[in-house]
């Protein structure tokens, strides 16, 4: 991990060393939580590196001991929310741009995804091509707790996962450790934490898999491997409702907390979440999913349920929103519908580049 950030440093620390280019998200205090700039600097590196033969390897890491990226920076998004949304409309273009960019860079993208990983941080890390989890990783798309969805190409990543555990991670807000971040997909390699600052010296002099493969690991026994049964099952059905019930009725003293858990989240948030899974399976591209999640994430704004989940889980903490509508009979199938449609903001507009 890097050195916790001094007063006056830049949000995203930018240098060069050897063969690699490193990216430090540099917001220890906040879990290097993003903001428009840090999405700025990270995308004007890549611009500057993507031709330059000198760097053969991006390395992207978080300062401080808690993680890489606790996701945006929601505290702003709830105070721009109520604001009128503006500001979050601007942010979320460039975010998502940026995760398409990532998907498609050219070289070898190292994410250090060690300690807390969440939503944007997602982004920035879920599409590399050389995902690295620690037995600290902590990997969750937690939106439906605020009233959002999953964004960043979330979905795309998530619906791709085995049976319907993606599902439920997407659902819950559920944490995945560094094995079922690889039985999911999240991620590639194991390599213990205290290994990292080797392995990022290895990459300043080493093609990126061979540096990996010195240190790559197998990973600690996960949790959902021993849960597919009945998470497939419950998570299969076609609502919301009808999974909450299957979790209920399963018999299985877990599925029925997790049904309880559910009725915790945000119904609408749930609705479109399920709603947004399906349809990311159907997509041919992280392009078309993320055209999807931005008129999502727009919607959101306007959806009473954003600025009260904030406020419920980061402001006032006191962990006790209350919903609009507060139960899930009170999402019509036409108001998850309208979470779909074009919105006053506009499209996000990005295409699949032609092989």
């Amino acid at each position: 991990m890097s050195a916790p950030a001094r007063p006056h440093e830049p949000e995203v620390l930018v240098h060069t060393e050897g063969r690699a280019g490193f990216l430090t998200l540099n917001r220890p205090r906040a879990i290097n939580a993003l903001t428009h700039a840090m999405v700025r600097r990270i995308d004007d590196a890549l611009t500057r590196w993507e031709h330059d033969p000198a760097v053969t390897t991006v390395v992207l890491r978080g300062a401080g001991e808690r993680g890489l990226c606790a996701g945006g920076d929601i505290r702003a998004i709830h105070d721009d929310a109520r604001a009128g949304g503006t500001a979050s409309v601007a942010f979320w273009r460039d975010e998502y741009r940026l995760n398409a960019r990532i998907a498609r860079w050219p070289k070898p993208y190292v994410a250090f995804m060690d300690g807390i990983v969440m939503g944007g941080g997602v982004g920035v890390s879920g599409h590399g091509s050389v995902r690295i989890v620690t037995e600290r990783s902590r990997i969750a798309m937690p939106e439906t707790g605020i009233g959002f969805v999953p964004d960043v190409g979330g979905t795309r990543l998530l619906s791709h996962a085995p049976g319907e555990l993606g599902t439920h991670l997407a659902l819950t807000g559920a944490q995945a450790g560094a094995a079922d971040a690889l039985l999911t997909g999240l991620a590639d390699h194991y390599v213990p934490s205290a290994a990292l600052p080797a392995l990022a010296d290895d990459l300043t002099r080493l093609p990126a898999a061979e540096a990996v493969a010195r240190h790559a690991r197998p990973a600690p026994p996960g949790e959902l491997a021993a849960r597919r049964s009945w998470i497939d099952t419950c998570y299969a059905a076609g609502t919301v409702e009808e999974i909450i019930g299957r979790l209920t009725d399963s018999g299985v003293p877990e599925a029925k907390e997790t049904a309880t858990h559910l009725l915790t989240r945000s119904p609408t948030a749930l609705k479109a979440t399920l709603a947004a899974l399906r349809r990311a399976r159907a997509l041919d591209s992280l392009e078309a999913t993320l055209n999807m999640e931005f008129r999502l994430s727009c919607a959101a704004l306007s959806s009473p349920d954003l600025v009260e989940g904030i406020r419920a889980q980061v402001v006032d903490k006191d962990r006790a929103p209350r919903w609009s509508p507060p139960t899930l009979d009170g999402v019509t199938e036409r108001a998850t519908e309208r979470w779909f449609a074009p919105q006053p903001t506009g499209e996000l507009g990005l295409t699949a580049p032609e092989h």
